[in-house]
């Protein structure tokens, strides 16, 4: 009933991809995210355009686990993840944004990457979750992360690439749902990031849009949308 992701975009390979929640309650009692037979705390990838073996989809031919002898479900692309509310691609650099949401003390973003595992629920981004010893072999760190209070529940946006705000162009623009903060985020050629308060507002930022400009747009819950434009 919660931690649902939900996020659904083609992207510029032609095939749909889908983020799907760890299907909560804390800390992922059912280890879902990190269980590849499940199709839970994922970023899924899938074919519509071709029918599958009992299935209105097929599957990508290079996703990851594609063919694979252990049980492990084919539509997966990327796992490890708690609640990836919201994704977006990259229009120039090609890249897959995620902001994955946190469990009670980490807010992350994520580059995602064919077959990565992002961590949920060993780490909380940079910070072990789980008890005991965590082997971090195979983890893939997030490119950038914010602590509570902060912020308590990250909504991913978009790269900017429009002509209202051009001091904003190549950054990738993010809020928090519970605080109204939205920030900036760059990251040069060395993944080096560089990270930026553009705004503290009292929005509920549910979600950011873009139109057929690329200009951008954010979602308050409470029921208005905000354009961004430079003065």
């Amino acid at each position: 009933d919660n931690h649902n992701g939900g996020h659904l975009s083609f992207g510029p390979d032609g095939c749909l991809y889908i983020a799907t929640g760890d299907g909560g309650l804390a800390g992922d009692p059912q280890n879902n995210a990190q269980n590849r037979s499940s199709l839970l705390g994922k970023i899924l990838r899938i074919d519509v355009d071709k029918q599958g073996n009992g299935t209105a989809y097929s599957i990508p031919p290079d996703n990851p686990f594609f063919g694979n002898q252990e049980g492990f479900r084919e539509e997966i692309y990327a796992y490890g993840l708690r609640n990836p509310w919201k994704f977006s691609f990259d229009q120039e650099r090609g890249w897959l944004w995620a902001a994955d949401v946190g469990q009670s003390k980490v807010e992350e973003i994520d580059i995602i990457q064919k077959g990565a595992n992002y961590g949920w629920r060993k780490m909380e981004g940079s910070l072990p979750y789980s008890v005991g010893n965590i082997d971090q072999t195979g983890l893939t760190p997030s490119v950038w992360e914010y602590r509570h209070p902060t912020g308590n529940s990250i909504t991913g946006g978009y790269v900017y690439y429009g002509k209202s705000a051009p001091s904003l162009n190549g950054a990738y623009i993010y809020g928090d749902f519970g605080t109204g903060m939205i920030w900036s985020l760059r990251l040069d050629e060395n993944m080096k990031p560089d990270n930026r308060t553009l705004f503290d507002t009292d929005l509920n930022i549910s979600s950011f849009g873009l139109d057929q400009n690329n200009e951008l747009y954010v979602v308050d819950y409470k029921g208005k949308i905000y354009k961004f434009i430079e003065s």
